[in-house]
């Protein structure tokens, strides 16, 4: 009888650490600091498309005009004569080439193709870091579950050299470098733009805070029109991959439609 007696006594101590731990669920260890609600439904609701999912490009257009009508600073449209001269086929009809690319602006270099493409043993060295702040200016757009894995400086990759190899391209050392540090990495090919399309990093996935959120990379300051297996490295290139929650405004890689600049 006294045996059952304590069985029953644990028993009731388990449960109530049970409910202690649910009730302080959300003081719990990676979410102190953070500035989340509980119930964040209300928070998910007024994120740039809402709940609702699966806009259109136009759509996404239209909300991010709903934030700024111009380009960001130093954003440029492509110059077509600049970008034939150095080797893009444009079509006279679309303005773009052959994988939707629009020209590049002047002094930028126009995209490669990675079949084209010959990696030799030739070490070179470029900088890359991966980033995720605008995130924390936006935590309650992200799902509960996803705030852990946002560090508390937006710092997912520190900036540093990376050894690459001549020929290669900005996807090669992403993949690369994520895969040596053991940073998850998902992506996609897409034969379309001829070009890997990267979806999540540390498990943080476009769409996740809103449908105008994903993954952008910038080299040396520019925001390239192509996809990253496009864009071939050069010594000393300065690779900065950012989580945007507003299609690039908040990073300051959006061109608007119709813009001169």
């Amino acid at each position: 009888m006294k045996l059952n007696k304590t069985k029953v006594i644990v028993f009731f101590i388990i449960i109530a650490v049970l409910a202690i731990s649910f009730w302080w669920g959300g003081n719990a260890p990676g979410l102190q600091g953070w500035n989340v609600s509980t119930d964040n439904s209300k928070e998910l609701e007024s994120r740039p498309g809402g709940l609702k999912g699966s806009l259109t490009a136009e759509e996404k257009i239209s909300l991010v005009e709903e934030l700024t009508n111009c380009s960001s600073p130093g954003v440029e449209k492509g110059d077509t004569d600049y970008s034939v001269s150095l080797g893009m086929k444009i079509d006279e009809d679309t303005g773009k080439d052959k994988y939707l690319t629009d020209p590049v602006p002047e002094g930028k270099p126009v995209p490669i193709e990675p079949q084209n493409v010959e990696i030799t043993d030739k070490e070179l060295t470029c900088t890359m870091s991966v980033r995720c702040d605008t995130i924390l200016n936006n935590i309650n757009w992200l799902d509960r579950e996803k705030v852990e894995l946002v560090p508390e400086d937006g710092i997912i990759f520190q900036q540093e050299n990376v050894t690459f190899y001549e020929g290669e391209s900005v996807f090669n050392v992403l993949i690369r470098e994520m895969k040596k540090n053991k940073i998850h990495m998902e992506f996609v090919n897409t034969p379309m733009y001829n070009s890997a399309y990267v979806e999540g990093i540390n498990n943080l996935y476009e769409f996740d805070c809103g449908e105008l959120s994903g993954w952008m990379y910038k080299v040396n300051d520019w925001f390239p029109n192509y996809g990253c297996s496009r864009y071939q490295l050069k010594e000393g290139d300065v690779i900065e991959w950012v989580y945007t929650c507003n299609l690039g405004v908040d990073v300051g890689g959006y061109l608007a439609l119709g813009a001169d600049s």
